[in-house]
């Protein structure tokens, strides 16, 4: 298997490259496990945003749960947001809205219950995710945002994949390229 060595806030790792279409292969990036990583990242998420811009930290799970907790723990936040794949029982009333991911076959929703959105109602909410790629999750997580009226503040990234990297809207710690079958570098 095709690796790619990069430099993740101030840590080497080797990204294994993945198939995800004839044509396209993606270096994953995965922090389940990872604690080291995790803290690492989160530490360097926070300094991105100014800790009085935003009320409450949001992502869509799963992925992104250890780096959200590890975020909130950080900045001393007692209480963070997961979009939820799917309903759950103990949400009551859930609102949600779809999503299409680089790495999720398919179309997928993203839940709120609504006790969470009535709490991000008014609030100053911060977005964040382990990879922005097209952007489609992180354009759902906005709409479910806005939908349960909240106020989207920032958006940031462990890592921007391909052509997310030159957006202005989002800040990241690292650029990720996208690969060949060969594991070279598009």
């Amino acid at each position: 298997m095709h690796t790619y060595s990069m430099n993740i806030a101030g840590l080497e790792r080797e990204l294994p490259i993945c198939k995800v279409t004839d044509d396209l292969y993606i270096g994953a990036f995965i922090c389940f496990g990872d604690a080291e990583l995790t803290v690492a990242c989160a530490r360097e998420l926070l300094k991105l945003v100014p800790a009085d811009s935003y009320d409450y930290l949001f992502t869509a799970e799963a992925k992104s749960i250890p780096l959200i907790h590890e975020m909130a723990r950080q900045s001393g936040a007692k209480k963070y947001f997961i979009a939820r794949k799917g309903p759950k029982a103990y949400m009551p009333d859930p609102i949600h809205v779809e999503d299409q991911s680089i790495t999720t076959a398919g179309v997928q929703k993203l839940y709120l219950g609504r006790d969470d959105a009535d709490l991000i109602r008014g609030k100053r909410i911060l977005i964040m995710d382990d990879v922005i790629s097209t952007g489609g999750s992180l354009l759902a997580m906005e709409a479910l945002v806005k939908q349960a009226g909240g106020i989207v503040t920032g958006k940031v990234a462990v890592l921007a994949e391909g052509d997310a990297q030159k957006r202005d809207d989002i800040k990241f710690l690292a650029p990720l390229p996208l690969f060949n079958a060969d594991g070279t570098v598009k």
